[in-house]
C-alpha cells in the first residue's frame, strides 16, 4: 500500500484528515484551533523566590521551599482553572509562574502567595493582667526612647492631635486598661520634663475591653498600623507572657461610628495545624447569608479534633489562617472530623479561593514577587496580526520563487508545504501543544527546512536528468540521493530543538516546541508527500518524456 501510487496518496490524504479533525477538535473545545500563549492571548509573568527578609534560611531551606511551592502552586493553579499554565524552576532558588489568558491577576497573584497555614488555638478568655500590659509599656518606652514615643504620637494621634491622648488614654482613659488617671499629665512636654516616662502607656492606651468577645481586645482602625509596629518588636514579644501570643482578626468591626480591628489573647501553641486537612468547600450559608468554608479532617485528624474539643467544651477555639483569626466559634459539644470558618461580610469568590488554597495545602515558606509582567490582550492580537502578515508574505515569496524557478516541481512542492502546514497545526493541536511569539518563529524557520529539503532533492533530480537518465529513473535517483543530506539537516536541528526544550525557558521551549514537531512534518512532507505527488504527476507519462524542473 506504501509503495503504489495509490497507496501513498491514500495514506496523505488520511494523515491530512487526521491533522483537520484535531484542529476541529481543539476549536470546538477551546474555542481557537491552536492554544495561544502569554504573549498572544494575554496574561501574567511572575518570577518568584522564598521570602528570606530576616537571613536566617540556608540555601538548601530555599532550595527545599522552592520545591515544595512548585508542587503546591501547581495544585492551587490547576484548580483555579489557568489553561496550559508554565510552572517550573530557574535556578535553584527561583519560580517562575506564566498565567495565559488570566482575566484577574490581583485575585491570581493572592491566591499564588498566601501560605494558607492553618492553625487551631485556645482563646485566652482571661487576656492579659494590667501588671503584663504595664510590662509590655514599659518595654517599649525602653526600647524606642521618649523622644521618639513623642514625635510618634504626633504623626497617630488622630483627630484629637493630642500627644496625651496617645500615650496616656486622654478623653477615652475609662475605656483603656490603664486605671491610674493620677498619671495624666497637663501635656506631654510636661510628662517628658517630669521624667514620667514608667507612667506611659503607648500600647495598653490603644486597647479597649472587647465587649461581648472573651479574652479579645478592640483597637481604632487608625491605631492598628501603630499597633502592629508595637507587637512586632523583639522586646515587646520577650515581655508577653510565654504561653500567649496576640493575633489580630481578619475583619473590622463598627462601633459608635468608628471602626475596629479585633485583637484576640491566644494561647500561643496551636493544639492543631492544617495537616491533617483533607478537603475544603465555599458555600453560602442558608440562615445568615454569608459565605463560609466547610473543611473535613483526615482520620487521625478527626480523632484529634473531637478529643480535644470534647475536654475544652465552654472555651474558644480560634481558627488562624496565616496568623490572622478567621474566627474564635464557642465550643458546645465535642466536634468531629469536620469544621467550618465563617467569613464575615466576604463575597463567595473570596471563601472559593480560600478553599482552594486549603485544598493545595500550605507553603511551608512565603514567597515574595520578584518580577512581574503583565501582557495585555490587544498586545497578543498585534503579535497575532504581525505574524500573519510576515508568514502570509513570506509563504508568497515562496510560492512565487519556487515555481518561476522549478516551474511544475516547483507548483507541487507548494501543494506539499501546504500539507506540512496541515501537519505541522495538526500535531500542535493533537498534542496541546501552546503557540507562542517565538513559536511562530520556529515555524518559520520549519517552513524555509522544508522548502530547503525540496531544493536538494529538485537539484539532484537535474543533475541525474543532465547525465541522460529516465525521467523516472532520475526521479528515484535524486530523491534517494538527497536523503542523507536532509536526514542529516533535520535530524541535527531536531537535537537542538530537543535540548532547547529541556533546558530552556517558557519562550525558549515554546519556539523548540513549534521547530520540532515541523522539522518532523518538514521531513515527512519533503521524503513522501512531495514525491507521492510526483509520482501521480508521472503516471501515465512514458520514461523517456520530459519533465519540467
Amino acid at each position: 500500500m506504501f509503495k503504489s501510487v495509490r497507496g501513498r496518496l491514500i495514506t496523505v490524504v488520511i494523515i491530512a484528515l487526521g491533522a483537520m479533525w484535531q484542529l476541529y477538535s481543539t476549536h470546538r473545545d477551546t474555542g481557537s484551533p491552536i492554544k495561544l500563549g502569554l504573549d498572544l492571548q494575554g496574561g501574567m509573568h511572575l518570577v518568584l523566590e522564598v521570602d528570606d527578609s530576616l537571613g536566617t534560611l540556608t540555601p538548601e531551606a530555599r532550595a527545599a521551599g522552592i520545591d515544595q511551592a512548585e508542587q503546591v502552586l501547581r495544585t492551587r493553579i490547576d484548580e483555579f482553572g489557568v489553561e496550559e499554565p508554565l510552572i517550573q524552576k530557574s535556578g535553584a532558588e527561583r519560580l517562575i509562574v506564566e498565567l495565559a489568558g488570566i482575566s484577574d491577576p490581583e485575585r491570581a497573584r493572592d491566591i499564588i502567595q498566601q501560605a494558607a497555614f492553618l492553625e487551631f488555638k485556645l482563646v485566652e478568655v482571661a487576656a492579659l493582667s494590667e501588671q503584663q500590659l504595664a510590662r509590655v509599656d514599659r518595654a517599649i518606652v525602653t526600647s524606642i526612647g521618649v523622644d521618639s514615643l513623642r514625635a510618634l504620637g504626633r504623626d497617630v494621634a488622630g483627630p484629637t492631635g493630642d500627644l496625651a491622648e496617645v500615650l496616656f488614654g486622654g478623653a477615652e482613659a475609662g475605656d483603656s486598661l490603664a486605671s491610674d488617671s493620677t498619671a495624666v499629665a497637663d501635656s506631654a512636654e510636661t510628662a517628658v520634663q517630669a521624667e514620667e516616662a514608667p507612667n506611659l502607656r503607648p500600647f495598653s492606651s490603644l486597647l479597649r475591653i472587647g465587649g461581648d468577645a472573651p479574652g479579645t481586645y478592640l483597637v481604632a482602625e487608625e491605631d492598628v498600623e501603630t499597633a502592629r509596629m508595637f507587637l512586632s518588636m523583639d522586646a515587646v514579644q520577650n515581655a508577653l507572657p510565654r504561653n500567649l501570643s496576640l493575633q489580630w482578626g481578619n475583619d473590622r468591626e463598627s462601633q459608635a461610628a468608628r471602626n475596629y480591628r479585633r485583637l484576640f489573647t491566644l494561647v500561643d501553641e496551636a493544639f492543631m495545624t492544617g495537616e491533617y486537612l483533607e478537603d475544603a468547600q465555599a458555600q453560602r450559608d442558608p440562615q445568615f447569608n454569608q459565605a463560609i468554608v466547610n473543611f473535613q479532617f483526615n482520620r487521625a485528624g478527626g480523632r484529634l479534633f473531637s478529643r480535644f474539643t470534647g475536654a475544652n467544651v465552654g472555651e474558644y477555639l480560634a481558627i488562624v489562617l496565616d496568623g490572622e483569626v478567621m474566627s474564635a466559634p464557642v465550643i458546645r459539644d465535642r466536634i468531629g472530623a469536620s469544621g467550618q470558618i465563617e467569613m464575615t461580610g466576604a463575597p463567595i469568590e473570596e471563601a472559593r479561593d480560600l478553599a482552594l488554597v486549603l485544598r493545595a495545602g500550605a507553603l511551608t515558606t512565603p514567597l515574595r514577587i520578584m518580577e512581574e509582567r503583565t501582557v495585555g490582550p490587544s498586545l497578543g492580537q498585534d503579535s497575532i496580526e504581525q505574524g500573519e502578515v510576515a508568514g502570509i508574505i513570506g509563504l508568497v515569496l515562496v510560492l512565487v520563487i519556487m515555481i518561476g524557478y522549478y516551474r511544475m516541481a516547483g507548483f507541487l512542492s507548494i501543494i506539499a508545504l501546504s500539507v506540512y502546514l496541515l501537519l505541522v497545526m495538526g500535531g500542535m493541536a493533537g498534542m496541546g501543544a501552546t503557540l507562542t511569539l517565538p513559536g511562530i518563529a520556529g515555524l518559520i524557520l520549519s517552513v524555509g527546512m522544508a522548502v530547503d529539503a525540496n531544493v536538494l532533492i529538485f537539484e539532484r533530480i537535474r543533475e541525474e536528468l543532465a547525465a541522460g537518465r529516465a525521467t523516472r529513473t532520475a526521479v528515484d535517483e535524486g530523491f534517494g540521493h538527497a536523503l542523507s543530506a536532509i536526514v542529516d539537516a533535520n535530524v541535527t536541528t531536531l537535537i537542538t530543538a530537543l535540548i532547547l526544550f529541556q533546558f530552556g525557558t517558557g519562550p525558549v521551549r515554546g519556539f523548540a516546541v513549534t521547530l520540532s514537531i515541523g522539522i518532523i512534518a518538514s521531513f515527512f512532507s519533503a521524503i513522501y508527500v512531495t514525491r507521492t505527488f510526483f509520482l501521480l504527476y508521472l503516471q501515465g507519462r512514458k520514461a523517456s518524456d520530459p519533465i519540467s524542473i
